[in-house]
């Protein structure tokens, strides 16, 4: 054990009191800024946690980027990132957003993956006056699933995302390269991402309407459904030449696979929300091939990331090596909401006052891996939309396959890859 004398116990307390009599100005070394905390709601378990799949490989690379905190009105600050769970459950999502603000004291708030997640924590944050940023929710079904008001819009929550307007662009492209009756089966999740796009005024069906499109409406299906018989007979019955809808990820694999011991084969299948991902895909089996989606986010994509300089290829790439697994589309959109969160704190002034956060946010105009994100111009107040094509899932062998952008109507500047081709 080492001795300690009087002299260096004095001589110790002395360089102490001299540090605290020292004023502030004259001692900037030693003085640190306050940790800004944000926190970052996702569901990574429950029937949705494919949309949080790569949360923890984009999270280890933002914080990397600002390990040395981040430089605000001549001050470095260090940044918390405090993630939580939504469990793919809306009540736990506002829950724990209640818990972060309360309890944590979050200086920016940030949520994504559907509207079972978005719209509870951004009506937490609006409730509280926090700042808050979201993604990964249709911005119509974000906007109009809380009650906004074009006229008023919200205070403190920003959003982030394609709309109604885009899917239907991007799926009539598609259905447009074909051959077909232009009858188009339509199933609803009754859930917060199904309820809204069904709305007959500020939904998608008067919108494939409008694109010559004949609906044939096989209404609400539960969650987690384990019959799609009666939706099946009725699509069959009508003839329709193309099925689309909003699907949980079992729950179009259920009725695809009902669908096919049936006999129903329609010549595209475009489905939002089940489609996004690799592993469901997968788990049709041959039925997979030649399904579609939307296509938010990919390699192909252009865009390169303003806060670590990734492109969307290296992201995705970086992500498969990390994990060994195919790359996700909420990868870039991930990444993209850290992104502009730190780009507005950067421009904040001052984060301890929730003010000059919300007004950084409405001045945003950042270049993102998911491509340009502005609120001056946006759809509505708080809603900034964000690039969409559309995509086919082709087989590559041995049980997987490849998602190829099959058209860019309205985001000319990302590639096409092939042509679509009919089930």
């Amino acid at each position: 054990m080492s001795r300690l004398t009087r002299r260096v116990v004095l001589r110790g307390g002395t360089i102490a009191t001299a540090t605290l009599a020292m004023p502030a100005v004259l001692r900037p070394a030693l003085a640190q800024a306050k940790p800004i905390k944000i926190g970052f709601i996702s569901p990574t378990t429950g029937p949705i946690a494919a949309f949080g799949a790569s949360d923890d490989y984009v999270l280890a690379g933002v914080r990397k980027a600002i390990a040395g905190g981040i430089a605000i009105g001549g001050k470095t600050y260090p940044v918390q990132i405090i993630t939580r769970d939504s469990q793919s459950n809306p009540n736990r999502a506002a829950e724990v957003a209640s818990q972060l603000i309360l309890d944590d004291k979050v200086d920016l708030m940030l949520a994504s993956s559907t509207a079972d997640t978005t719209n509870p924590v951004a009506d937490q944050c609006e409730l509280n006056e926090v700042p808050c940023i979201t993604t990964d929710t249709p911005w119509d079904g974000h906007f109009f699933g809380r009650g906004g008001n074009p006229a008023k819009g919200f205070n403190w929550t920003y959003h982030f995302f394609w709309g109604a307007q885009q899917i239907v662009d991007s799926y009539a492209s598609l259905w447009d390269q074909l051959s077909t009756n232009k009858k188009v089966g339509v199933l609803w999740s009754n859930d917060s991402d199904g309820v809204p796009l069904s709305n007959a005024k500020t939904g998608l069906p008067p919108l494939f309407t409008k694109r010559g499109y004949e609906l044939v409406d096989a209404g609400f299906h539960q969650p987690l459904s384990d019959d799609f018989s009666a939706q099946i007979g009725k699509l069959k019955d009508a003839g329709v030449d193309i099925v689309t809808g909003i699907f949980l990820p079992p729950d179009f694999t259920t009725f695809w696979t009902q669908a096919a011991q049936k006999g129903f084969r329609p010549k595209a299948a475009t489905v939002a929300k089940a489609l996004l991902f690799p592993s469901s895909v997968e788990s049709l089996g041959a039925n997979g091939n030649g399904v579609s989606s939307e296509v938010w986010w990919s390699p192909n994509h252009p865009y390169v990331s303003g806060l670590t300089g990734e492109s969307s290829k290296v992201l995705a790439d970086g992500y498969t090596a990390a994990t060994g697994r195919q790359w996700v589309q909420p990868t870039g959109y991930k990444h993209a909401l850290l992104e502009v969160a730190i780009d507005v704190l950067k421009r904040c002034g001052d984060p301890t006052k929730p003010a000059a956060i919300r007004d950084a946010i409405v001045a945003t105009d950042y270049k993102s891996v998911v491509g340009p994100i502005s609120w001056k111009n946006g759809p509505v107040k708080n809603a900034c939309a964000t690039p969409l094509v559309g995509g086919q899932w082709l087989a590559k062998g041995e049980g997987k396959f490849d998602l190829i952008i099959c058209e860019n109507k309205t985001a000319p500047e990302i590639p096409v890859q092939a042509a679509f081709k009919a089930l």
